[in-house]
């Protein structure tokens, strides 16, 4: 008797924990073979019930793969450590969600790997995950390479000397303006051509020019982007960036009566790398951007090979789904160039906490002089990450504290785009990492 009633209560508790679990279910789909050279789409579908918490879906990629995202579903993507990230910080109303990426093969690979991942949650302030089933999948030699070169894929890291596949140099990203041409000599009226060379930047990039007065602009060729004009200041703004590596944008410079001198206008390109905003300085030639040809446009940018501005970010943007900030301030700009001894380094705590970033930059800077004009009443402190010195403040245990004196900045001083930043143990992580360690919850 009493072996019976183990056994029904046994049953019942499974059936239980099977019916909590089978709340959230996950699939993932991608091809069993690929040839090395070619690239792998990735789809996960996801059926999160009625589930809207922090979330996480994670997969560790072999070296040799490189990921390209596709749909994000308004996740923020990244790839550091062979690991592929998609974080919500709130996950998207829909009941089922599905999210894609590319894996580009090297061609030099060749054998078999698995792929699995993790979906991670927070369900009744604790941590829950769900594993996807693994797949198998198989690359098969490339034809057109060299037997000698090819190598199993388990033996890449090890053997084959790393590709460099992180952002390329900031140089090769650049802007050029065509010198402003009359678009007819009665009207007045000048055309000011635009040429991007993106690099593989695909996202959260805008195009600012500053118009002297006696003049207004009006969007020509967007390409895509959002143009605004206020202020005497022309905006393009990009969510996403064209597919192509080289485009042309243009508008154009109307004169309000009496207006005669020609425009002397200067801008900037700004746009995201490594959750930093970056800007080069906008450089003008006398160049025809008339002919839009891939050619032409590939020849510009080859034989100009201008210098470009250091890149300087201010801070970098938090609201991957709204408002993108990429104000960047022209007297921080002089100010990081200053030669000056760096103060103040950021000594590591322990645990999980937040500081609240205020700038960054290459190069060092006086950061009692420069600071010294927010009127800021905590200590500005200093680290090094990713081949930034990055500027931030405060350290708060609880996110909402940190959130609260992001805004208070904000409201209290010219710095608009501060952002909060987290650490474990003295380590930089996301914020919706720290917040799903911690439990916590997010606050806009």
């Amino acid at each position: 008797m009493v072996k019976y009633l183990l056994l029904l209560i046994n049953m019942f508790v499974l059936f239980i924990l099977n019916t909590i679990f089978s709340d959230i279910s996950i699939n993932m789909n991608a091809p069993e073979q690929v040839e090395a050279g070619n690239e792998i789409l990735v789809e996960i579908s996801l059926d999160k019930s009625d589930f809207d918490s922090f979330a996480r879906f994670q997969q560790e990629i072999p070296a040799g793969l490189k990921p390209v995202p596709v749909n994000t579903a308004n996740a923020d993507f990244s790839f550091k450590d062979q690991k592929v990230k998609f974080i919500w910080l709130k996950l998207p109303n829909e009941q089922k969600i599905n999210i894609s990426y590319k894996l580009l093969v090297d061609q030099r690979l060749k054998g078999n790997f698995n792929l699995n991942g993790t979906f991670s949650y927070i369900a009744n302030n604790e941590r829950k995950s769900v594993a996807v089933s693994p797949q198998n999948i198989t690359i098969t030699p490339s034809s057109s390479i060299d037997e000698k070169l090819i190598v199993d894929i388990n033996d890449f890291k090890n053997l084959v000397a790393p590709i460099n596949t992180t952002v390329p140099n900031v140089n090769q990203v650049k802007c050029i303006r065509q010198t402003p041409y009359l678009a007819e000599q009665a009207s007045g009226e000048y055309i000011v051509n635009l040429l991007v060379n993106k690099g593989n930047k695909e996202k959260f990039a805008k195009i600012q020019e500053n118009i002297p007065e006696g003049y207004s602009a009006i969007g020509v060729e967007s390409k895509d982007a959002i143009f605004t004009y206020k202020d005497q200041t022309v905006k393009l703004l990009w969510m996403n960036l064209p597919a192509d590596p080289y485009f042309v944008v243009s508008y154009k410079l109307v004169p309000d009566a009496g207006t005669s001198e020609k425009p002397i206008l200067n801008g900037s390109f700004s746009y995201i790398e490594n959750d930093n905003t970056l800007s080069v300085d906008i450089t003008e030639q006398d160049i025809n951007l008339t002919n839009t040809s891939k050619e032409n446009l590939m020849a510009i940018m080859s034989v100009g090979n201008q210098d470009v501005s250091e890149p300087v970010n201010i801070a970098q943007p938090q609201d991957y789904s709204g408002k993108v900030k990429i104000e960047i301030a022209e007297s921080a700009l002089k100010a990081m160039r200053s030669d000056t001894k760096l103060t103040n380094m950021l000594e590591p705590e322990s645990g999980i906490y937040y500081r609240v970033q205020i700038a960054a930059g290459h190069r060092p800077i006086n950061m009692s002089r420069y600071f010294k004009k927010y009127n800021l009443d905590k200590e500005v402190r200093t680290e090094f990450h990713e081949g930034w010195r990055k500027y931030s403040v405060g350290s708060f245990f609880v996110y909402k504290a940190a959130r609260d004196y992001r805004v208070h900045i904000w409201n209290t001083t010219s710095i608009d785009d501060a952002f909060v930043s987290a650490y474990n143990d003295g380590n930089r992580i996301t914020v919706q990492e720290a917040l799903m360690i911690t439990n916590h919850e997010w606050y806009r």
